[in-house]
C-alpha cells in the first residue's frame, strides 16, 4: 500500500466506507477508534489501528506521529457533551476547550484542527475519497412527495438553514408548516425520533448544510440510519442538500423508504 493517511473514526458507516476508499487509492488508512464511537470491527480493516478516548488529542497525535501520518481526515460522528465532562480531558484537550471561540462542536474541532496542523499533522477535506456519494437535484425514491410535503419541505428549508448557520444544528422536524423538533446535540437521528414523538406520524424531515460549511470541521450526511431513523417516527419525506452532503447506502436506504412510503429529496437553493 501507499503513503499513510489518519481517519479520526467515530461512529456510523462513514468511517467503514472511507476506508475503503482510500484503500482503492492505493492509500494505508491508520486509523484511531474513538472509544464508544466507532465500530468494533473497523479494526479488521486495517493493520493499524488504535482506540483512543475522545478527550484525549496527545494520545492521538503521539499515535499518527508513531506512523508517520502527516494527512488524515475525520469520519463519523462524536458526542460532542465530551466538553461538559472535562474529568475525561487530557491537557491539551482542556486547553483547546479554553481557546475554541465557542463551545459548539464546530468552533471546538476547527480548534483542534489548528492544533494539529501546529502538531505537523494536516486534516484534510474528506470529499476527495467519496465524491460518487454525492448526489444531483431530485427524487431519490419512487414514492413521490405530495402537495402537502412540498410545503413543509420549502417552509422546513429556510428555517433549518438558520438554524445550521446559527451554529445549533442542521436538521428540522417539521409537520403542517409546525416546527416539530430542532437537532440540538443530540444528533439527527434522535431529533427525527423527537419529532416523531412530538407530532406523531406523518413528519417531514430537512437537513442542509451551513452557508459556508467546512466538510473537514463537520461535513453533513444521510444514510441508511437516517430512513430507519425516519420509520420508527412513521414520517411522510426526508429532503436533504443536493451536491453537498453524500447519501451513504443510497440503495438500501431508498428500497427501505419506498417500502414505508417515505419520499427522499434532494434539493438546492
Amino acid at each position: 500500500m501507499g503513503n499513510p493517511i489518519g481517519i479520526v473514526a467515530g461512529s456510523g458507516e462513514f468511517p467503514f466506507l472511507i476506508v475503503e476508499e482510500v484503500q482503492k487509492q492505493g492509500l494505508s488508512p491508520v486509523i484511531a477508534g474513538i472509544i464508544g464511537e466507532a465500530g468494533i470491527s473497523l479494526k479488521d480493516k486495517t493493520d493499524v489501528f488504535e482506540w483512543i478516548e475522545v478527550g484525549n488529542i496527545l494520545s492521538l497525535i503521539s499515535f499518527f506521529k508513531k506512523n508517520d501520518v502527516k494527512e488524515a481526515v475525520f469520519a463519523g460522528k462524536v458526542n460532542p457533551g465530551v466538553v461538559y465532562r472535562k474529568e475525561k480531558l487530557d491537557e491539551a484537550s482542556k486547553k483547546i476547550v479554553t481557546w475554541a471561540q465557542k463551545r459548539v462542536p464546530s468552533a471546538l474541532i476547527q480548534t483542534i484542527i489548528e492544533y494539529m496542523k501546529d502538531e505537523g499533522i494536516q486534516i484534510v477535506d474528506p470529499r476527495q475519497f467519496i465524491a460518487h456519494f454525492f448526489c444531483e437535484v431530485g427524487i431519490m425514491t419512487e414514492t413521490k412527495p405530495s402537495p402537502d410535503v412540498e410545503e413543509d419541505i420549502a417552509f422546513g428549508w429556510k428555517i433549518a438553514r438558520s438554524i445550521a448557520d446559527l451554529d445549533i444544528g442542521q436538521t428540522v422536524v417539521v409537520k403542517d408548516r409546525s416546527v416539530a423538533a430542532v437537532e440540538g446535540i443530540e444528533g439527527t437521528n434522535e431529533a427525527i425520533r423527537r419529532g416523531g414523538q412530538l407530532a406523531g406520524e406523518g413528519t417531514v424531515v430537512v437537513k442542509v448544510c451551513r452557508t459556508f460549511q467546512d466538510p473537514r470541521v463537520d461535513l453533513p450526511a444521510v444514510g441508511l440510519k437516517t430512513i430507519r431513523s425516519l420509520v420508527e417516527a412513521q414520517s411522510k419525506a426526508l429532503c436533504f442538500e443536493a451536491q453537498s452532503m453524500p447519501f451513504f447506502q443510497k440503495k438500501e436506504a431508498t428500497t427501505l423508504a419506498d417500502a414505508h412510503r417515505i419520499a427522499i429529496v434532494a434539493r438546492k437553493l
